[in-house]
Parts: structure tokens; C-alpha cells; sequence
């Protein structure tokens, strides 16, 4: 057998593999509220395809080659052991497991402990308020998310009429993203309800302009999370209409708040959300990109002080032709120029890290991009590293640490933006790109501006509603020896 047969067969053998393991990740989320993951990245809703090929994109991110056969038999494992409500790492299992030297259920049943008899929270309902680009890309989340009831459910979208088709386009525009591609499933209307019927999920569709005056409860909603998706108001005066209407129990603002809101930034100060919050700001996309890797190194090396330059994908806020805009130069082309604008992204990072409170300095330039922006953080340092020492920290945080679920990490002489789009991490860093002398650090981090702030807003989201399944394994912590 010459090498391309058996290249053949050997992909053949995987995909026979990866179908087996298809309805057992599908029943454990249904019938038991189990998410599987290999090293952060989801396996449900894959197909047989989409589970070799994440297979082989775990071992090209440095971890250790996973064999399908391996995942397979203790995806089988855990099905028969039936834990409860948890989010369980496939590939860490595999690999605790043959550290152990147990037999693969004794291993198991001693990890996974933690899981059984385990009961997913409460479905906490959650309200889309506005539905552009962030409002679609949630509601794509949350309905791939939806399992066996419990969680998070969307129940509703709020939004002004536009036209007497309105409720068609609204629902065309979640089945087809130019950016995102087409929504993976079924998406059709139900008129007379003014419902979009998207995977079986009914979003009634709400249309009003007044935050204060929605009765959500008529529609049968009840303690909600109002998702504010406008950026019409962003501090606590505005945002707090959305708690006079009946059925709303707290509001999350998809940008910037202004004090005294809580910017959260998952993975960085979550742990601050407390139940008596009412309304809360997931803070802005750039501010998640680049906050977590600004707290990895001044862990490590400590940040002196430094400059975030934005690169940053044009937005809806500007003019596609030359024409009145409010702002300074976003009236120009978006299509056509590369605009100078202003971005609080940099101070804002205080607001979730204090301790660079005053460092950091920020400017940004849209370009003409639709989606996936680039930050340049050139920072001075404490600690004196070199370019690898710095890149192999910032790939083991990616892979091992508590900021697996934020930052990614690549080392790729052809990458480019596009290649980002879709990414489920906050930022990747570009290993390649890294520059360090010294005291002297630049370092660039790509991240889709888009999904991977809805992600961000999600993770956010879980945490507001006490959502968010136990973790098993434990995620260890990275530090800056190996």
C-alpha cells in the first residue's frame, strides 16, 4: 500500500470514529447537560469532519497528538457513569487517565465525582435589546446552546419596526451573515405570533422604542436579562429603564459603561459580579482582546507602562460614501480610507486591572475591513525577557491557565485577519510578530471584533445567571518557569 492509500484509510478510520462519537456528545448535553470540549474547543454540533479536524487543530496548537480512539472510549465512559450538569475536557481526561495508570472507570469516577447526581441551574431568561451585528451573533450562540432546557434561553428581541416585511428581513439577516456565513440550522417565521422560529427556539419579536413601558411578561418572560445591544445609553441613568418593565431582573450593556457600571471582563474580574448588580457593561471588544494578555504579562514581567495601537475593522458607525458624520472623520469613506479615530480601550483597562491604572496610553485607525481587528501593545517591562521566553509563556497561558477560554495563541508566517473570523477566544497573540529588547515588549493580538466579543459577552452572561456548569479537570495555573 503506497503512503497516499494509507493516508486515506488512516482519515477514513477517523471519521468512522468521529461518527460513533456524534450522538454521545449530543446525548450527554440533551439528557444529562454535559458539554464536552477538547482543550476549550466545543464539540457539539460538529460534524464527523469538524471532530478529526479539531482533533488535529489541538496537536498543531503544541499539545500532545490526541488519538480519535482515545476521545471515543472515554466519551463512551462517561456516558455510561452519567454525571450531572458539568463542562468536561475530553482531552484533558484522556490524558489525566494515562498519567494514572487506573483503569479507565476507577479514573473516571474519582474525577468526575464532583459532576455526579449534579443539577443544572435554573433556564434564566435573556432578552435581546436591539439586533445588529452583536444582537445576531449572541442569538446564534445562545441557540446553539440551547440543550435540554436549563441555562440560558432566549425569549425575545426588541427592536423599532423598519418596514411591513419587517419580521422576514429580521429573520433573513440571522440565516445569512456575510461575514459569518450561514446559520447552521433552520430559521423561518411564525407571522401571526411575530415569531422567529430559529432550531425550534421561539424568539418572540417585541417591537418598541421605549425601554421602560415592554410588559415581558405578557409574552410569558419573566425575571430576564435585558442584553442591550443599541449603545444608545451607557450609563446607569439610561440603562435603568430597561428595570421598569415589567418581567426584567437585570441589564447587560454591550459597550463601554461609564462609572460607576462595572466594566466586566471575563476571565479577568468576573469575580466581582455580585447578585445586588442590576446593570452591568461587558466593556467594549478591544478592551477584551487586549486585557487579558496585559494582565498575563504584568503577572510575569510587570507593565511599566505602554501603548495600544487599535487596527480595527470598520463599523456600522461610519459613512460608506463621503458624508455628514458628527464625529471627527468617521464622515469619510469607511470602504475607501484608513480613518484616524479615538478608542478609550486603553484606559479602560483599569477599570477591570487597577494596577495599570495611568500606564497605558491608546489611539486607534479603522480600516477597510468588515470584521477581525489587530492590537499593537508596545509596552515596557519590569523584567527584562526575550522574544521566546515571552511567546512560550504566552502559548502555555493559552493552553493550561485560567485565560485559556480568552487568549489564543499562533505561530504562522501566513496568517492573516480573515483566518480570525469565527475565533471563540477574546485575542491571539501572533507569536511570530513578537518583538523583545530588553526592556522593550510589542506584542500583536488579533481578535474577531465580533464573535469573539459575543463569546466574551456570553461567558458574562453565564456568570450573571449562575449558568455556567463546575469545570472538570481543574484548569492548573501557568507560571513563568516551565
Amino acid at each position: 500500500m503506497n503512503d497516499s492509500a494509507a493516508h486515506r484509510d488512516d482519515w477514513t478510520e477517523s471519521e468512522e470514529l468521529a461518527e460513533r462519537m456524534i450522538p454521545l456528545i449530543g446525548a450527554l448535553r440533551r439528557e444529562h447537560d454535559v458539554v464536552t470540549s477538547l482543550h476549550g474547543h466545543r464539540l457539539l454540533g460538529l460534524s464527523a469532519t469538524g471532530l478529526v479536524e479539531v482533533h488535529e487543530r489541538v496537536a498543531q496548537l503544541g499539545h500532545e497528538r490526541l488519538p480519535i480512539e482515545d476521545s471515543l472510549a472515554v466519551l463512551e465512559a462517561i456516558h455510561a457513569l452519567a454525571p450531572g450538569a458539568s463542562s468536561l475536557d475530553v482531552a484533558r481526561l484522556v490524558a489525566g487517565h494515562a498519567e494514572s495508570g487506573q483503569p479507565l472507570e476507577t479514573y473516571l469516577a474519582e474525577v468526575l465525582a464532583p459532576a455526579m447526581g449534579a443539577v443544572a441551574a435554573e433556564p434564566t431568561d435573556v432578552v435581546l435589546y436591539g439586533f445588529g451585528r452583536i444582537g445576531r451573533l449572541l442569538a446564534r450562540i445562545l441557540i446553539a446552546h440551547t440543550g435540554g432546557g436549563s441555562g440560558l434561553r432566549l425569549r425575545a428581541i426588541v427592536v423599532r419596526r423598519g418596514a411591513e416585511n419587517d419580521l422576514v428581513k429580521r429573520a433573513s439577516l440571522l440565516l445569512r451573515d456575510s461575514v459569518h456565513g450561514r446559520f447552521a440550522g433552520s430559521v423561518t417565521v411564525d407571522e401571526d405570533a411575530e415569531q422567529i422560529i430559529a432550531n425550534g427556539t421561539r424568539i418572540q419579536v417585541i417591537y418598541s422604542d421605549d425601554p421602560a413601558t415592554i410588559d415581558y411578561t405578557a409574552h410569558g418572560i419573566h425575571d430576564a436579562i435585558v442584553v442591550d445591544n443599541t449603545g444608545r445609553w451607557r450609563d446607569e441613568a439610561g440603562l435603568s429603564q430597561h428595570l421598569r418593565s415589567k418581567g426584567v431582573a437585570r441589564v447587560l450593556l454591550t459597550a463601554p459603561g461609564k462609572s460607576p457600571l462595572k466594566n466586566i471582563v471575563h476571565g479577568i474580574n468576573d469575580d466581582t459580579i455580585a447578585d445586588s448588580d442590576r446593570i452591568l457593561s461587558a466593556a467594549s471588544c478591544t478592551t477584551n482582546a487586549i486585557t487579558p494578555v496585559l494582565a498575563a504579562i504584568d503577572e510575569a514581567y510587570g507593565v511599566v507602562k505602554g501603548h495600544v495601537e487599535t487596527v480595527h475593522s470598520f463599523t456600522n458607525d461610519q459613512n460608506l460614501i463621503d458624508n455628514f458624520h458628527k464625529g471627527d472623520r468617521r464622515g469619510r469613506s469607511a470602504v475607501l480610507n484608513m480613518v484616524i479615530t479615538e478608542t478609550g480601550a486603553a484606559k479602560a483597562v483599569a477599570k477591570a486591572l487597577p494596577q495599570l491604572e495611568g500606564k497605558l496610553t491608546g489611539s486607534s485607525i479603522r480600516v477597510p475591513t468588515p470584521d477581525v481587528s489587530l492590537a499593537v501593545l508596545h509596552l515596557t517591562i519590569a523584567r527584562p525577557a526575550t522574544k521566546d521566553q515571552v511567546n512560550d509563556y504566552l502559548r502555555r497561558v493559552s493552553l493550561h491557565s485560567k485565560l485559556r477560554q480568552q487568549i489564543d495563541y499562533v505561530e504562522s508566517p501566513d496568517v492573516v485577519s480573515t483566518d480570525f473570523v469565527g475565533s471563540h477566544r477574546a485575542g491571539i497573540v501572533d507569536g511570530l510578530a513578537t518583538i523583545a529588547d530588553e526592556d522593550t515588549l510589542i506584542l500583536y493580538v488579533w481578535y474577531d471584533n465580533e464573535f469573539g466579543y459575543s463569546c466574551q459577552v456570553i461567558r458574562v452572561l453565564e456568570v450573571m445567571a449562575g449558568s455556567h456548569p463546575i469545570v472538570l479537570p481543574e484548569r492548573p495555573e501557568v507560571t513563568l518557569q516551565s
